[in-house]
């Protein structure tokens, strides 16, 4: 995948199965966020191919497109609701585009996701500019579970965050999980989200830090096997080490 001639991500070949969740890490620019745009089919690659389910989804025509990407929910990273609404009517708003249902059965579903994200039926009529940080992002979570989809990715869901708002998304994370039988990629920068909720953890690379031919997924394990990762880059990172970073940084700039 590139832009404007500039690539960003280069034969990345991941297989996720049904029911796991997948943790996405690795430093910042590497290519993480695009790689969940490309799942979902909002970036189409320019080269290579998606499939999800079997299907192709850049051989799709827009309309099948639209009802695959129904399968997702998708929690981006900041929430990303929508300023103008209230907390019913983001958590609603998919819902009502998808139409088919009533509004007394809308409103049950919305109570329902809130409830299982823990906000009170007292919060539907604020406005996001009225909410926390933690609050934003557990409304974009019951906004993302109220198509109930069968997969669910995660741009850093716990970015900005206090440690004790960051374990309840976590929590939630895994509270999704024994629910329903959703497949789940989590992309994180944080250690102790990966170690609570992964089954799987790939770890991306920038490619302008590559060597010629090597592959840009320098990690593909459990937990447990990317803490024993003998890959120094693998280990600085999970450790959060700079200090080689920091020489190549300075190196550069000379």
């Amino acid at each position: 995948m590139q832009f404007d001639g500039q690539q960003v991500l280069h034969a990345v070949d991941l297989d996720v199965h049904r029911g796991q969740t997948v943790c996405v890490i690795g430093e910042s620019g590497c290519g993480k966020t695009v790689l969940l745009k490309l799942i979902i089919g909002l970036l189409r690659p320019t080269v290579g191919r998606v499939l999800f389910d079997g299907k192709v989804l850049t051989d799709m025509p827009e309309r099948e497109l639209t009802k695959q990407r129904r399968r997702f929910g998708f929690l981006f990273q900041g929430a990303a609701l929508f300023d103008s609404l209230t907390v019913y009517d983001n958590v609603a708003f998919g819902l009502h585009a998808l139409g088919g249902k009533s509004e007394a059965a809308i409103r049950e579903i919305v109570q329902q996701r809130l409830l299982e994200v823990g906000l009170s039926a007292s919060v539907t009529e604020k406005k996001p500019a009225e909410l926390s940080g933690g609050m934003k992002k557990r409304v974009g979570l019951a906004r993302a579970l109220a198509l109930d989809p069968e997969a669910m990715l995660y741009d850093e869901p716990t970015t900005g965050l206090d440690p004790i708002m960051t374990d309840v998304i976590n929590e939630l994370i895994l509270q999704t999980r024994r629910k329903r039988p959703v497949t789940s990629v989590v992309v994180t920068h944080e250690m102790k989200t990966v170690l609570k909720v992964a089954d799987r953890v790939v770890m991306l690379y920038p490619l302008a830090r590559l060597t010629p031919g090597e592959n840009q997924v320098l990690f593909d394990g459990t937990p447990d096997e990317l803490r024993q990762c003998a890959d120094e880059r693998v280990r600085q990172f999970v450790e959060g080490e700079a200090r080689d970073r920091l020489q190549e940084m300075a190196q550069a700039a000379s």
